[in-house]
């Protein structure tokens, strides 16, 4: 995944991944007026909803809830795991925007407000990152292989509905959206291999809820 993400970078730095952006942004929308997207009016509605979910504001409660949580069960690696997943990707994520400083779209109306540069989706790497960290932690109190499954995979399905709301509203190309799940979800993991490799030995507790699977 990191690979795949430094690949996306470099062919869009270098221009190359224009047609397929634009492409993608045009067949998202009505032919003849690029400010309606394609859809009954009840599917904008929905991914304006959507994509809040991976918005500064539900992923910060998100975080002070969860957080608090495991400050008061004395889960301390579990909690570690979290703050580091979540604020350091969030850092990184501001980072390279500022880096690669690629500007939004401006092909098709953006459905929703924006500020900061597009690359890599924020709202892409943010969720990754904070939903498949929060997602691997609730399935290591299930004993149950397939109550697992399904927690995980709902952190993996909100990930991904959020990063494709960020195209549909055109606020992103589609080329962000997959460099943020890609270096989101290779930051998730990271964060995963050094909260078991730093953990006290012996620590049961800590270690099944720094594990993802």
């Amino acid at each position: 995944m990191l690979f795949a993400f430094v690949k996306i970078a470099d062919e869009m730095a270098e221009g190359e991944t224009v047609h397929f952006d634009e492409a993608v942004l045009l067949a998202l929308r009505q032919p003849g007026d690029l400010a309606r997207p394609v859809g009954p009016w009840w599917l904008e509605a929905a991914m304006v909803d959507i994509t809040a979910l991976g918005g500064w504001t539900v992923l910060t409660l998100l975080t002070v809830v969860v957080l608090a949580y495991l400050a008061i069960t004395a889960r301390r690696g579990a909690a570690a795991l979290v703050l580091a997943a979540v604020a350091g990707g969030a850092l990184l994520s501001s980072a390279l925007k500022v880096g690669f400083a690629r500007p939004r779209p401006e092909l098709v109306d953006h459905l929703v407000n924006v500020s900061s540069a597009s690359f890599p989706s924020g709202h892409a790497m943010l969720s990754a990152a904070t939903y498949l960290t929060l997602g691997a932690l609730l399935a290591r109190t299930e004993s149950r292989r397939s109550v697992r499954a399904l927690i995980f995979g709902v952190g993996v399905v909100l990930t991904l509905v959020i990063g494709v709301s960020r195209v549909y509203l055109g606020v992103h190309y589609p080329t962000d959206v997959l460099a943020g799940w890609c270096l989101g979800a290779s930051w998730a993991l990271m964060c995963w291999l050094v909260a078991r490799w730093l953990r006290p030995r012996g620590d049961e507790t800590d270690a099944a809820a720094a594990e993802p699977g």
